[in-house]
């Protein structure tokens, strides 16, 4: 079951017309909330940098936080699973085509919910390689806008090589990865780049940080070279569904000794209990 513009209704049901700007222009923005135990993970966090999207697309927020909330406990209740995860889509609404922005119509709203598997143990305890290639993005990748052709382009890059995800340099320096966030470690420190407008402000990325200073793992956030990523000690993944992962190769050669690290395995550890944690209502 769906929500699509004020209706609950099975997905096969569920059609948008095709002048919706959405579709046309791809002008529209997006969230995704894990769902622990019916209870969405961070969710504060997560309409905070929705209503950031909003505002860098200068597109009026049609519910409140509370009316957010009350939508969302709908979409998990109407599906089954207690791990879910929620995929919210605004987009401008329907008008005739023109670039300019249409004054007086509504905006479509499209919220589902997919089951949200746990990573796979193998991966967790194995890890997964990884590429680089050079960030041709757009300038404001703060936004979580759906037009996601690059990055769906620079992902595919990383399938086509046998990899998992592509880490992406602008100007010599990371920012992303096409799909996460990513962190390095060296020399025991945990090191990522400071938000701006080329990432996406991630909420895993908040998550991981806090555990860092919350168990005395030294930590900076500042620009990462690429020739810091080569020469890694560890590489790690964060995204809201894969949550945090090791990348033990990049372009075909190991990072570090070639297995997860000891900082990944505490971080880990961590994550995982700060989840148990939500999942009893202890935060």
């Amino acid at each position: 079951m769906i929500y699509l513009n004020g209706k609950f209704l099975p997905i096969e049901q569920a059609y948008i017309p095709v002048l919706d700007r959405g579709f046309i222009f791809g002008d529209g923005v997006y969230e995704v909330i894990p769902v622990y135990s019916r209870k969405p993970f961070r969710l504060t966090d997560h309409l905070s940098r929705l209503q950031h999207s909003l505002d860098g697309i200068r597109l009026k927020n049609p519910h409140s936080d509370e009316q957010w909330r009350e939508l969302l406990e709908q979409v998990i209740a109407c599906n089954e699973g207690e791990d879910q995860y929620l995929y919210l889509h605004i987009t401008r609404g329907v008008a005739k085509r023109d670039h300019a922005f249409p004054v007086g119509i509504s905006p479509t709203i499209f919220i589902m919910s997919n089951p949200l598997p746990a990573p796979p143990p193998e991966m967790l305890q194995k890890g997964i390689p990884a590429i680089t290639a050079r960030d041709n993005r757009w300038g404001r990748c703060d936004i979580k806008a759906i037009s996601l052709l690059p990055n769906v382009l620079l992902r595919q890059l990383a399938i086509d090589s046998g990899a998992m995800e592509t880490i992406l340099l602008r100007d010599g320096y990371l920012t992303e990865g096409a799909a996460s966030n990513i962190f390095i470690v060296k020399n025991h420190v945990l090191l990522t780049p400071p938000k701006s407008h080329l990432m996406l402000p991630g909420i895993t990325y908040d998550v991981v940080l806090e555990l860092a200073q919350g168990h005395a793992i030294p930590y900076e956030i500042r620009a990462v070279s690429e020739q810091e990523i080569r020469l890694a000690d560890e590489i790690l993944l964060t995204s809201s569904t894969k949550e945090v992962m090791p990348i033990v190769s990049l372009d075909g050669k190991p990072v570090g000794t070639g297995e997860p690290g000891p900082i990944y395995k505490q971080l880990s550890q961590c994550y995982q209990q700060y989840k148990a944690c939500i999942m009893r209502g202890q935060n």
